[in-house]
């Protein structure tokens, strides 16, 4: 099997290198058959997002949508940061991501590299990487208060810096509890989730997010997936794509899920 969509793509609305039409003729170059765009949701406190162009980001990805329904199906989505408090209404689908804990009134971020994430765990945990984990899961699990989301994005987006950095034992019992307990939650209440092979894409790691063990429960759990490359360049759509069908198969994984006339199906590898 190709795997030919993508549901995870920032444009220049946030901090994405490309136009969304630029992104859709590429897509139609490598024969896809199915872009989702998903801005980053309006916060007051992170640079990433598209704030007030919410509307012009909609106007647009509609108008295209049209514009080349014949060669492709064009989906208007939106990655909301958990703790954003947005409108939900007018999107396609929704992904639910954490960027962001929230620790009393600040908002700390965490998608950075090691060594910030470092000074968080200092800071924040007392210099203890497992507790920073457990704060991250615990907060994680709430998910499905902050909406109806349809998929998970990249459910352990703590272990970004994994192969260049020790910040916390992701072998260790306490570890694979936290995160175990919240993916049986969060299978439960949502049950699609993203394989993303966005930290490969910026250079971060070789393997996409989960982790092996992650996906191996999560086809225990029942939990659905889809292949996604959190694409931030247009040149990186299907990033390592061929790749990860591979993985995903030798976790037990048999179906992928896509979206076909505006619902989600299953597909066989």
């Amino acid at each position: 099997m190709t795997y030919k969509q993508n549901l995870h793509t920032h444009t220049v609305y946030c901090d994405g290198k490309d136009k969304p039409e630029d992104m859709i003729l590429k897509a139609i170059e490598l024969g896809f058959d199915a872009i989702g765009f998903s801005g980053h949701s309006p916060t007051n406190y992170s640079n990433l997002t598209i704030l007030d162009r919410t509307e012009e980001y909609k106007r647009e990805i509609y108008s295209l949508k049209e514009k080349y329904s014949e060669k492709i199906e064009v989906y208007c989505g939106l990655e909301i940061d958990m703790y954003s408090h947005v409108s939900q209404a007018g999107y396609e689908y929704l992904i639910g991501s954490m960027h962001y804990l929230k620790m009393n009134d600040r908002y700390v971020g965490f998608d950075c590299s090691a060594d910030v994430v470092q000074k968080v765990i200092d800071e924040y945990f007392n210099s203890n990487g497992l507790l920073f984990a457990k704060e991250y899961y615990n907060q994680l699990a709430l998910l499905p208060k902050y909406g109806n989301f349809d998929i998970v994005g990249h459910f352990d987006i703590i272990t970004k810096n994994i192969e260049k950095a020790f910040l916390f034992d992701t072998e260790s019992k306490e570890y694979q509890k936290y995160a175990l307990e919240t993916l049986e939650y969060l299978t439960d209440k949502i049950g699609i989730f993203e394989v993303n092979t966005g930290a490969i894409a910026r250079g971060y790691r070789t393997t996409p997010y989960p982790q092996r063990f992650i996906l191996e429960k999560m086809k225990e759990f029942g939990g659905k997936i889809i292949i996604t490359s959190d694409c931030h360049d247009k040149n990186l759509l299907d990033c390592n794509y061929n790749q990860t069908i591979e993985y995903v198969k030798s976790c037990g994984f048999s179906e992928v899920q896509i979206i076909r006339k505006g619902k989600f199906a299953g597909v066989k590898l």
